[in-house]
């Protein structure tokens, strides 16, 4: 009892003298220096927010805010005021304290910023972002070609918003840029630069050789020391933006510059791309003078499953037991910096399709339901503040149609993207607020088929089907009596004309009409694709010449059905020690029985069907139809002998249902096209477990 109780005194020892070092180090902190004053700063390896007269030290929590909803590119800026206040509050309940952008937003967006604080019992604080002209860097690949092009545009537009932070600016307008009167005055919640974007290490190496005179940068506020010309041209971006708000406005702020693995300071013995290690960016070679009180901070964009040596590093795969790459990282980039680092972007997508695998953690890119998603989200939270990282950022907020993955961008129309939900391409999905097609969902995947009552047949035989479908589904019922309960369906779809089997050799099924695409519901359900139309196959294979084409590749009507895929890596040579990994793939085509219902305890988001003894439902995405855009009813044409994927318009698809060793007759459906999308919010399961996870940090 004696020993607890000594122990116990020792413990509230330690804790008064924490206490009282913490307090005194706080009372050092001043929000004003020399006339400027900020509301955040670093210090001793820390951030601080300056919060009702004093500086708190902070974990920096929150999330990545796109610039997008369905029915809208970047660029057309679609996002409403109502909308910003409402995901502000989701934002707020989650437990955040940060929001980061990226660019320039509309006045309404500030604005909502601003009316969401003053009555916020937590104000959210804004990290804000200037964007580089990604068009222009393919283009030039040098910040100063066309008299400085590219710089001049980084810094007018870093002005403008300082003037934009203090509700000081109208911007003209211009097609696919924020515009419009800036009344707001945000600049107490402002509390970051993260100036710039995921550099292409081209552009750095070739500003490098460019420009070798151009190594060293002194100004006012930041400065270099033994520097490359990249790093010259951000320091004085970052030095002139500054001393723009200081001398017009009397503030600053904490800066950092966007940077992620590829261009890391690191060294990667085991990757096997050469363009992700050919060149660093190094923030410690940007230095801060005294006038710089709120001092700088390293942001980087950190994935568990991406570049490569996250997967082959040896030294990551042997640092933790068991193994944690991630971790590895996090551990070996703090060691190399002096300076404090967040982490601005990082994120799993609860996507159907999937694009990269972790090869040790499986936190992949893609394929994760929602409380994947969640689980995996806090395991990545919990490393970075268990690595004395300065604050984690969810990337991202909401999900986002218009985006691309480049292992589905060949087969869709890149026009279209954002008027139609692909489950397929994972970039769109790695939100915490998901976009749900129509007013509300369709069909549930839950044993109950009045979702179907108002849906009238295709046709009724010994299965009855029905069919329906919106901006990211297909869907298909079938029903049977209590005998066919435990038999296979074998359910055909006819998509295109003049190609597809009229026959099914290994079930001895023949088709009145050329079929396409064919649903097994077995104890291993899967979508199948004819040969002549796997389009997997014809770019890797007939294409690109890096995998083995299958038998009837060429044949139309070879009575035969292939497993579908998406790539995942073209074969891997690993530096250092030689393994050679083969070309990579997965079976997109598997289909996962599970309930849909968000509602329901079982909820599975991944969930492609469930069966009844009485009927089963189904739905299938759009892009495992070869359907290049189901707003227009646009499919692929005929691809033999193309090098790329053309569109042609259908009016609909025959569909038939029947079990092994029949005759299956097809019947129409058809949909109505849509010009702009419908759809819902729903909150995923990720955001609860998000919530939790905040609440304890």
């Amino acid at each position: 009892m004696k020993k607890a109780l000594i122990i116990l005194i020792v413990l509230i020892s330690v804790v008064a003298v924490a206490t009282l070092i913490y307090r005194q180090n706080n009372q050092t902190l001043t929000n004003e220096e020399n006339g400027i004053k900020t509301t955040a700063r670093i210090e001793d390896g820390h951030f601080w927010l300056y919060e009702n007269g004093s500086f708190n030290q902070t974990f920096i929590k929150g999330v990545n805010l796109g610039a997008t909803k369905p029915g809208y590119f970047p660029g057309e800026l679609g996002i409403t005021k109502s909308d910003y206040l409402r995901w502000f509050q989701y934002i707020s309940d989650m437990n955040a304290n940060t929001i980061r952008v990226y660019t320039t937003m509309m006045p309404h967006f500030y604005e909502a910023l601003l009316e969401h604080n003053q009555t916020a019992s937590n104000p959210l604080y804004l990290m804000q972002g200037v964007w580089l002209n990604e068009d222009y860097i393919k283009l030039y690949q040098d910040p100063y070609a066309e008299n400085q092009l590219l710089m001049n545009e980084f810094i007018q537009d870093g002005k403008d918003l300082i003037d934009i932070f203090h509700g000081n600016k109208t911007l003209p307008e211009r097609p696919g840029f924020a515009s419009g009167t800036y009344t707001a005055d945000i600049s107490d919640y402002v509390i970051a630069w993260i100036l710039g974007v995921e550099w292409d290490p081209m552009f750095v190496t070739n500003t490098n050789q460019l420009h070798p005179d151009k190594n060293h940068y002194e100004g006012k506020y930041l400065y270099t020391k033994q520097a490359s010309p990249f790093e010259a041209f951000l320091t004085k971006v970052g030095d002139t933006l500054l001393t723009y708000e200081a001398d017009q406005y009397q503030q600053t702020r904490p800066i950092s510059f966007t940077n992620w693995l590829t261009t890391d300071p690191l060294t990667h013995m085991n990757e096997p791309d050469p363009k992700e290690d050919m060149v660093s960016v190094n923030v410690e070679h940007i230095k801060t003078t005294k006038l710089a009180f709120a001092k700088q901070f390293a942001s980087y964009h950190i994935y568990p499953y991406y570049p490569e040596f996250m997967n082959y590093s040896e030294a990551y795969i042997e640092k933790f037991d068991p193994v944690n790459t991630y971790k590895a990282y996090l551990r070996d980039l703090n060691k190399h910096h002096n300076m404090p680092i967040l982490v601005a972007e990082f994120g799993v997508p609860s996507s159907r399709g999937k694009a990269h695998d972790a090869r040790f953690s499986g936190y992949n890119q893609g394929n994760h339901s929602e409380r994947e998603q969640g689980l995996i989200l806090q395991s990545l939270i919990k490393d970075i503040h268990e690595e004395d990282y300065i604050g984690a950022l969810i990337f991202a907020f909401q999900d986002e149609w218009f985006k691309r993955t480049w292992n589905t961008m060949d087969f869709d129309l890149a026009w279209q993207r954002p008027f139609w939900s692909n489950v397929e391409t994972n970039e769109q999905m790695f939100g915490l607020l998901a976009f749900e097609p129509g007013d509300q969902l369709k069909v549930k995947l839950d044993k109950d088929d009045s979702d179907w009552t108002n849906i009238p047949y295709v046709y009724e035989d010994t299965y009855k089907l029905k069919a329906t479908s919106d901006e990211r589904y297909l869907y298909l019922y079938v029903s049977y009596d209590d005998a066919f309960k435990d038999e296979p369906l074998y359910i055909a779809i006819d998509t295109i004309d003049d190609q597809g089997n009229f026959g099914y050799t290994d079930k001895q099924i023949t088709y009145d009409k050329g079929v396409d695409f064919l649903i097994t519901i077995d104890t291993v359900s899967r979508i199948q694709v004819d040969p002549y139309y796997d389009a997997f196959s014809h770019l890797y294979g007939e294409v690109l010449g890096m995998i083995e084409q299958p038998d009837g590749i060429n044949t139309k009507d070879s009575k035969t059905f292939v497993n579908m895929y998406h790539a995942l890596s073209k074969a891997l040579t690993i530096p250092n020690t030689n393994e050679v990994f083969p070309f990579s793939k997965y079976e997109a085509g598997l289909l996962k029985s599970g309930y849909s219902d968000p509602n329901h305890d079982a909820f599975d988001s991944l969930a492609d069907y469930l069966r009844t003894d009485q009927f089963v439902e189904i739905r299938v995405p759009w892009l495992l139809l070869n359907v290049m855009d189901p707003s227009t009813k646009a499919q692929m044409k005929d691809f033999k002998g193309d090098m790329s994927f053309t569109h042609q318009t259908y009016e609909g698809f025959n569909i038939g249902v029947s079990n092994a060793n029949s005759a299956m007759t097809l019947m129409p459906f058809t949909y109505e096209s849509w010009s702009m999308p419908s759809y819902h919010e729903r909150l995923k399961q990720s955001y609860y477990i998000i919530k939790d996870t905040f609440d304890l940090l």
